[in-house]
């Protein structure tokens, strides 16, 4: 029976074979242009890159993996990817690894556990990954990560952590150094924190950066009120501070709140919110900063003084590790951890007093 106009045959992938005849080149010819091998005169490689653009070649990557025993693809397990730092985190990763050549299979999580990450680990394996990375906000995360036996290299990233596991991340800690800093030198006696998830070791850092800057400087350290990176907990937190501002805590030897740094931009939303609501004008009041520079925080009224962390630059030396582990067969230091440094972005919400 023939095919109608309506159902035309579908047309074949071009082959190695027709570049070849196209090209008037043996097999072995192309082959060797595919893979820059030197043996190649110049005028028969370009003739053969004229074959292949004029077919629309495209390599075979299960083809080339049974050849070559490499599937130049990795894998990554993240969490929590609707966020701002884990899903800029996840996109940097995917595009570094595009630039070196690799795709990327990704398996997502609602929440870390052991047994979470065996079972997404054990199917990145099924899809022949070289390597994966790991995005662990959590130290449940590490804690299980160094309990598994892994069949391939891993890197960590954002983990902050000190144990066994290469790793890269932002300096979380320098970062809430420089915005503290910045707020104590503005004319403040102190700054109060509104931080991240207790059990986020980014959380960690910046609580652990704020509270060093204060004691360092002799200040007070005012009691840390914990949200959950949302705006709603932001707010939240912004009533409780905004209470103590206006009239709402008169005992003697009350720590006035002047300067507030939280821990995320939306959380910052939030506090904002809270104290436009109390009558209180922000920096007038109340100075006020963040942390990630997400793109909206320059539209914020005022704009929003926030700590830039580059993922651009996790991405690409997140890949480079990886890959530097997966070429010399996993051998390296296990500790290995890079560091790449934030930017204080300063803006009109903390303006000097």
């Amino acid at each position: 029976m023939s095919r109608t106009a309506g159902n035309p045959t579908p047309r074949r992938a071009p082959t190695m074979a027709d570049v070849a005849q196209v090209a008037g080149v043996s097999h072995q010819t192309v082959s060797r242009v595919l893979s820059d091998h030197p043996n190649v005169r110049e005028s028969t490689r370009e003739e053969v890159q004229r074959a292949i653009e004029r077919l629309g070649y495209r390599r075979n990557s299960s083809a080339r993996a049974l050849v070559t025993r490499r599937t130049l693809t990795l894998g990554v397990v993240a969490c929590n990817p609707t966020l701002f730092g884990p899903s800029s985190t996840l996109f940097s990763l995917e595009e570094a690894a595009r630039e070196e050549g690799y795709l990327v299979s990704t398996v997502t999580l609602r929440r870390y556990s052991a047994t979470a990450l065996r079972e997404a680990i054990e199917h990145l394996s099924g899809w022949g990954v070289e390597g994966i990375v790991v995005i662990v906000p959590y130290r449940e995360a590490v804690n299980a990560l160094t309990e598994l036996s892994l069949p391939f290299p891993v890197v960590t990233v954002e983990g902050g952590h000190t144990l066994p596991v290469p790793g890269v991340s932002v300096d979380q800690e320098l970062g809430a150094q420089l915005v503290t800093r910045h707020l104590l030198a503005a004319g403040h006696s102190t700054v109060w924190h509104v931080a991240g998830p207790r059990d986020w070791l980014e959380a960690e850092a910046r609580i652990s950066g704020w509270r060093r800057v204060l004691e360092e400087a002799g200040a007070v350290v005012p009691p840390v009120l914990e949200g959950d990176w949302t705006p709603l907990s932001g707010y939240r937190a912004g009533q409780e501070l905004a209470g103590r501002v206006v009239g709402g805590d008169t005992r003697a030897g009350t720590l006035p709140v002047s300067a507030v740094f939280v821990a995320n931009d939306q959380m910052a939303l939030g506090v904002q919110r809270a104290f436009r609501e109390a009558g209180l004008s922000v920096p007038g009041h109340v100075a006020l900063a963040g942390f990630d520079d997400i793109p909206e925080a320059e539209y914020f009224a005022p704009p929003l003084t926030s700590v830039r962390q580059d993922f651009a630059a996790v991405g690409q030396a997140s890949i480079r590790l990886l890959l530097s582990r997966i070429e010399s067969g996993g051998s390296g230091a296990e500790d290995e951890h890079v560091l790449i440094e934030p930017r204080l972005i300063v803006r009109g919400s903390s303006s000097p007093t």
